[in-house]
């Protein structure tokens, strides 16, 4: 069955008529032609797909698309800002933190909700219990994007250049 639906994706307005079986993902690359949010495992596994659903990070591939019927979509095209990059997209260029690339996109949109959950005071598995603040030492940047997988095993300039950008 198809239905209509309608998503701001990277500040534009998207009216689609879509199979309710489509994913997020796949509309984004397949209708779109929006190819930063990769597909690596399809099954939510590997965070190569994360993209921003109405400020939250998701994995695309396991979204419904006709389930956020109104939302608002960043992907790893969108996070750039009259021509400059991202201060995140920069900090992953100096720190070196990408190597064939894959996950970068994923990675890299992960990162800014990192730095927006934390700024909010959202607790992970490592915050310690009763803390007011979020400090994003090594230990937690490393736990809350521990859904985006890197095969290359760039991780430590990951980290490295989350915190560059980490208040």
């Amino acid at each position: 069955m198809d239905v209509e639906v309608a998503l701001h994706v990277n500040g534009t307005p998207q009216r689609l008529t879509v199979d309710t079986r489509t994913s997020l993902l796949d509309l984004l690359r397949e209708r779109l032609g929006i190819t930063g949010p990769k597909k690596g495992c399809d099954h939510g596994q590997c965070g190569a797909c994360t993209v921003l659903l109405d400020g939250r990070r998701v994995n695309a591939c396991l979204a419904l698309a006709v389930a956020h019927d109104g939302g608002n979509v960043i992907t790893i095209e969108g996070l750039a800002e009259n021509g400059d990059l991202h201060p995140l997209q920069n900090a992953f260029v100096e720190a070196d933190a990408l190597q064939c690339g894959y996950c970068t996109p994923g990675q890299i949109c992960s990162a800014v909700a990192v730095l927006d959950e934390a700024a909010a005071g959202v607790p992970s598995y490592v915050t310690p219990p009763g803390a007011s603040t979020v400090s994003l030492s090594d230990e937690e940047i490393r736990e809350r994007l521990s859904g985006n997988l890197c095969r290359c095993g760039a991780y430590v300039n990951i980290v490295r250049a989350v915190r560059s950008v980490a208040p």
